[in-house]
């Protein structure tokens, strides 16, 4: 576990040292099921778990990495169905951030988060798969939208197409009673008890120093990599003024959908919008 500020990654993710060790990312490709612990570049085990999709296809074809939100893991039943909706369209890789099930370390709530997906993209890749959509649900959301924007550069954790569902375009947002509860949860040592013992999530007690890049600054250096905003217009925890910010700061190479009904995150996306953002996916990663 390291000890460094949660702040760290935002001021030193971009670059070949902060790549994930390259145990996770040259494995000779395979098509079968598969699971391990990653480690990322700060030293951090990930449990992650990759499935091949549907048969027949080339190993060149599309993966799916799954980013989940705060409080979710790789077996929580909503990942699980998540997962399996995306399987249909190819491979998918789902993992637990740090904090978060079997995987070590604390929660960071966003901002080193980037490192373990930035781990799981390179083991993706090392199945074979040239193309990559990294899909983030709330705080994965927000977490899919700043690797994209750290990772630009990297051929090996970088990604191809970003979608990002009912994430937040600011930090410390506490205009709503969901979000209130969350800050409790993440700032006071009882709300950080009922985390652990509770939830099943272990969060780091240390505050951002410095404040990592904000999911709609990140948007602005995401172009021109395809990218899709979702959101629902009964999101009990953030209003569609933040959707809106991330699709304006976004312009022309990002899409907005604003769904009619649909609450928050994972447990708010039925089948038949998970098969419209699978088919969107493999249509931008061409």
């Amino acid at each position: 576990m390291s000890n460094r500020p949660p702040g760290h990654v935002a001021s030193s993710t971009r670059g070949p040292a902060n790549r994930p060790h390259p145990e996770t990312a040259r494995e000779a490709p395979r098509r079968t099921r598969a699971r391990t612990f990653l480690r990322t570049a700060d030293g951090v085990p990930i449990d992650a778990v990759y499935e091949p999709g549907p048969t027949g296809r080339d190993p060149s074809d599309l993966v799916f990495v799954l980013a989940h939100g705060f409080t979710g893991d790789a077996d929580r039943p909503h990942v699980r169905r998540i997962a399996g909706a995306f399987a249909r369209h190819g491979a998918v890789v789902t993992f637990s951030f740090r904090g978060h099930g079997a995987s070590g370390g604390r929660s960071t709530v966003g901002d080193r988060e980037v490192l373990d997906l930035a781990a799981a993209v390179a083991w993706a890749r090392g199945f074979g798969h040239g193309r990559v959509v990294t899909v983030g649900f709330s705080m994965g959301g927000s977490v899919v939208l700043r690797h994209a924007a750290l990772y630009a550069d990297d051929d090996a954790a970088g990604t191809d197409v970003v979608v990002s569902v009912s994430s937040p375009a600011r930090w410390y947002y506490r205009g709503t009673a969901p979000m209130r509860r969350l800050h409790w949860l993440v700032m006071r040592p009882a709300g950080r008890l009922v985390g652990r013992y509770g939830l099943r999530t272990r969060i780091h007690h240390r505050d951002w120093d410095p404040v990592p890049l904000s999911p709609v600054e990140a948007v602005r250096r995401i172009a021109p990599t395809p990218l899709l905003v979702v959101h629902g217009d009964r999101d009990g925890y953030f209003p569609l003024d933040h959707p809106r910010m991330l699709a304006e700061a976004a312009g022309d190479h990002g899409e907005l959908w604003l769904e009619p009904g649909m609450g928050h995150a994972e447990n708010a996306s039925n089948e038949a919008l998970l098969d419209r953002i699978g088919d969107w996916a493999v249509a931008a990663a061409g």
